[in-house]
């Protein structure tokens, strides 16, 4: 009847009639996939574009509408004006102009409302201002499968973000006065057929900014603009890389340092300034639901996980100072460091030289400062530590899986994989038809088989390359540090005797090897900044289909590259330097020409706790300039041009052009900062207890500075959807599991706590040695080999500096036998006794903290059982509130069919029966 009445459509008031509902939904739906995208064909064969309307500025610089003061700006489009560009090539112009054109009659047959309106300051600039209006709201957040509000929910008393349980916490706490806590909803994804059981109170906040803007990005990321020989361009970053728009983005609700004049206006960007952004809100936490509902759930999921890791790095951090000051308080009670500052212990030592021809023969105290410092960080301490952190990192990992299950529960993300789209480029491309297993239907996908395998060999390979060419940048360091280190060993004062207060801290081993940390640092920045345009042109190239795949495939290939270019220096150092050295009368050699490097007396630990400093010294100063003073000069470069028409009122959106834009990519680059700093974080700790300590003031900084660069710097970022933290949680526990071993292993071989253990509990007494009780005493003597000097191979003999008296011996670093023992330059008993301590001590501490591990893992559910249970009632309660509602209508909707099918029963029979 309806469909009778309306002329073959549905009736003007659908939602009065569950049927009308159902066939008005088709229609607009089916009217829509007509338009979705025309094809354009060629540009020159086009003349009906729709175009968007022009209006003047009207004055109100806060204003978030059109002129009208209805329509809500979702989203603004930016170009220069091609019949005002001070530009020669008319034909290039004419062209990008079509194609703008035919771009915005296409969003304009998407239902989307545009208004135009040219730049206060520049008149070039036209500013495209988008709206969606109700109707495409609907259809695409039922496409898009957005969950909207159902009902209020009674069910959430959870601890809130905002929470006080006493004055310390609510010191910590934003004030619920200032920012008020979310109302809570039941949610389900959006129907229209099904719109009176969604909660609806007022349509214009229905949809709220983010949400719209989303819904407006996924059609401006799929409209072509030019079809030409079966081939579609479409989407707007493809515009704006191309430079037919200067930029896209949704508007800053208001500026960040005042409240809007619109009394309409939640100003949450200023209340996010204020609260979050601000330093001196700095010991405060974080507005999560804020941050979420502002920029969207992956923004608030990042913030999350940085506040988190944080917090847990606080307990690292107080244990690492505590094992720091307990190496530093017991430095003094350090016999064998005594022993190497001695006069007539170290002092009376000659070491042999540790290269050809130009190295000195030098006495062992001019080492003394370096043996005091490593006696700090080489303690017991140091392997209470290492423990502590294979079970921290555990903790964190599975306490943070717990808390991001809340937060998906929270946040309305606990099925997002069933919701999310195909990325637009991956649509463009599906040319190929197959039959769906499951389906048993056709579908299109961008590749066969045998071409996806031909893309990812393409891509592994490109990454083996790159990752060979770090290979071979850490080799010329090596190279380098082989090579300098004798030219140092020959321009360093000379002296030996050591009472030169420049050769007491600057021997020729701590310049070589600062000199060499800060040229390795270099050539990591100089290949990191080059393969990040490689791997997301490798990225691109494999295609992935939705952006969740796209992230996590470019996120692998990222730290994979990371992994070897920050750590490849460290692992040298740990576990490869001063280790294949041979002894004086016959050293190992690189390539034929260049002598292996040894370590300090004391070993190579001080070494990489100075490379570690420097490394991730280095990178918090970079990242920090790139961040904070990159963004912001060039804001006030911006503001220093328009200096001239400073005077003039601009609006909204021209303000926030001016701003700097963030890129898709900006979250991954402070993922990545932040994974690698967990690396170096728990896969050294043990040779840098105060490694925790800089991570965690760093990040206290890092949070701060993140959210002032977002609401200050930045344009407001398109909100997306995020379930998790996606591929880095795998890769955090793969460095977790690695950890154990690296740390496990720098204590066995890099550090000389075993050697130490072995000489006091065996070789300090009977029958090994003459003690009678256990002591450290005569360590260092009875741990440095002997070598003759006329056992001196011919590059040796000529040694200019040799400068002995009397002395036919040097010493040298290693368990041998001496000279004249009929094993000579063997290894000795003591050499197999710390080979096989080292052994022992590694299998058992991996085998206990992984059991602790596992233990843990198992102890801790992944979702807390309060969570699952919430979970699984608002599930019931949500099927069974649209079961109810379904039969309600249905009901109601049958029984007006039978009262209608009686009255006609009785109009029929009460004829014949009169």
């Amino acid at each position: 009847a309806c469909l009778l009445k309306g002329g073959g459509k549905a009736c003007a008031d659908a939602g009065s009639c569950f049927i009308c509902l159902y066939i008005h939904s088709f229609l607009v739906l089916e009217n829509l996939g007509q338009t979705i995208v025309p094809d354009l064909g060629s540009l020159e064969s086009q003349h009906d574009f729709r175009t968007p309307e022009f209006e003047e500025f009207n004055g109100k610089p806060d204003s978030l509408f059109f002129n009208d003061g209805q329509r809500r700006i979702d989203f603004v489009l930016v170009y220069e004006d091609e019949s005002r560009k001070e530009t020669n090539k008319k034909g290039t112009n004419e062209k990008q102009r079509r194609k703008r054109q035919a771009y915005e009659s296409n969003l304009i047959c998407h239902g989307l409302q545009l208004e135009a309106t040219r730049s206060v300051l520049d008149d070039k600039l036209v500013f495209v201002k988008v709206h969606a209006p109700w109707e495409v709201l609907c259809t695409y957040a039922e496409i898009m499968h957005i969950k909207l509000p159902l009902k209020p929910n009674d069910l959430k008393n959870r601890s809130s973000a905002f929470g006080t349980l006493n004055w310390f916490t609510k010191v910590l706490s934003v004030d619920e006065s200032i920012i008020k806590p979310e109302q809570e909803f039941f949610t389900a994804p959006f129907e229209k057929n099904r719109m009176n059981d969604f909660y609806i109170a007022d349509r214009d906040v229905f949809f709220n900014p983010a949400t719209r803007s989303r819904i407006v990005y996924f059609i401006l990321s799929r409209v072509k603009y030019q079809v030409i020989n079966n081939v579609s361009k479409f989407g707007i970053n493809r515009l704006v890389n191309s430079g037919i728009y200067k930029a896209a983005f949704p508007l800053h609700d208001c500026k960040f340092r005042r409240q809007s004049e619109d009394p309409s206006c939640p100003n949450e960007r200023y209340l996010l300034y204020r609260e979050w952004a601000h330093p001196r809100s700095i010991y405060k936490k974080q507005p999560l639901d804020l941050i979420r509902k502002y920029y969207g759930e992956k923004i608030g999921i990042y913030f999350a996980w940085l506040g988190y890791y944080t917090q847990m790095l606080l307990l690292a951090a107080v244990v690492g100072v505590a094992c720091f000051l307990y190496g530093y308080l017991n430095q003094d009670n350090c016999t064998w460091s005594k022993e190497v500052c001695h006069p007539d212990i170290g002092g009376k030592i000659i070491m042999c030289p540790q290269c050809d021809r130009l190295c000195p023969f030098w006495k062992l105290n001019i080492t003394c400062e370096s043996s005091k410092r490593l006696c700090i960080f080489d303690s017991f301490g140091t392997l209470v530590f290492a423990v502590f952190m294979g079970v921290w990192v555990t903790l964190f990992l599975e306490f943070w899986k717990r808390r991001q299950a809340e937060l998906e529960y929270e946040w309305d993300t606990v099925e997002l994989q069933q919701e999310e789209q195909a990325r637009p480029e991956y649509e463009a491309r599906c040319t190929h038809v197959v039959i769906n297993e499951i389906t048993q239907e056709e579908e299109r996908i961008p590749f066969t088989a045998w071409g996806k395998c031909i893309r990812i060999t393409l891509c592994a390979s490109a990454v083996f390359f790159w990752i060979l060419l770090i290979i071979a940048s850490v080799i010329g360091i090596i190279v380098y540090r082989l090579s300098v280190f004798i030219v140092f060993s020959a321009k360093l004062p000379k002296n030996i005797n050591g009472t030169d207060p420049i050769q007491k801290y600057l021997t020729p081993q701590t310049a070589t090897s600062i000199t060499a940390s800060i040229i390795s640092f270099i050539i990591i920045m100089i290949l990191n900044t080059i393969y990040e345009k490689v791997a997301i042109m490798i990225t691109n190239f494999e295609l992935p289909r939705t952006q969740t795949d796209y992230e996590n495939s470019l996120t692998m290939k990222m730290f994979l590259f990371q992994f070897v270019n920050y750590y490849s220096s460290c692992f040298y150092i740990a576990f490869f330097k001063g280790k294949f050295v041979g002894y004086p009368g016959d050293p190992v050699y690189w390539l034929g020409k260049y002598r292996n490097e040894e370590c300090d007396p004391g070993g190579c630990l001080l070494e990489l706790t100075t490379q570690l400093t420097i490394i991730m010294g280095g990178k918090a100063i970079w990242n920090n300039i790139q961040e904070v003073l990159l963004p912001w000069i060039m804001n006030l470069i911006g503001r220093f041009h328009r200096v001239s028409g400073s005077e003039k009122i601009t609006p909204r959106w021209e303000q926030d052009y001016h701003l700097q834009p963030m890129g898709k990519l900006g979250l991954f680059y402070e993922y990545l900062e932040m994974i690698i700093q967990f690396g170096f974080v728990s896969l050294f700790v043990a040779s840098f207890p105060l490694a925790p300590l800089l991570a965690l003031v760093n990040n206290i900084l890092e949070i701060r500075v993140d959210a002032w660069k977002l609401t200050t710097q930045f344009r407001r970022l398109v909100p997306e959807k995020a379930q998790d933290i996606g591929a880095w949680q795998p890769i955090m526990q793969g460095i977790a599991i690695l950890a154990v071993v690296t740390n496990a292993m720098i204590i066995a071989f890099t550090s000389d706590m075993i050697p130490r253990l072995v000489y006091y509990w065996s070789f300090s007494v009977p029958p090994y040695g003459d003690h009678t009780s256990y002591t450290m005493e005569g360590y260092i003597n009875n741990t440095l080999s002997i070598f003759k000097v006329a056992d001196f191979k011919n590059k040796s003999k000529g040694n200019p500096y040799s400068d002995l008296g009397n002395h036919t011996t040097c010493r040298y670093r290693d368990f041998r036998y001496p000279p004249g023992h009929p094993q000579e330059y063997k290894h000795n008993i003591y050499y197999w006794h710390v080979i096989a301590a080292k052994l022992a001590f590694i299998i058992v501490m991996e085998h206990v903290i992984y059991s602790v591990k596992f233990f843990i893992s198992y102890a801790i559910p992944d979702v807390s059982k309060r969570t699952k249970s919430k979970i699984q009632r608002e599930k019931y309660l949500t099927q069974k509130l649209l079961h109810e509602n379904h039969l309600k209508d249905m009901t109601k909707n049958m029984g007006v069919i039978a009262e209608r099918m009686i009255e006609a029963v009785d109009n029929n029979l009460r004829p014949k029966s009169e």
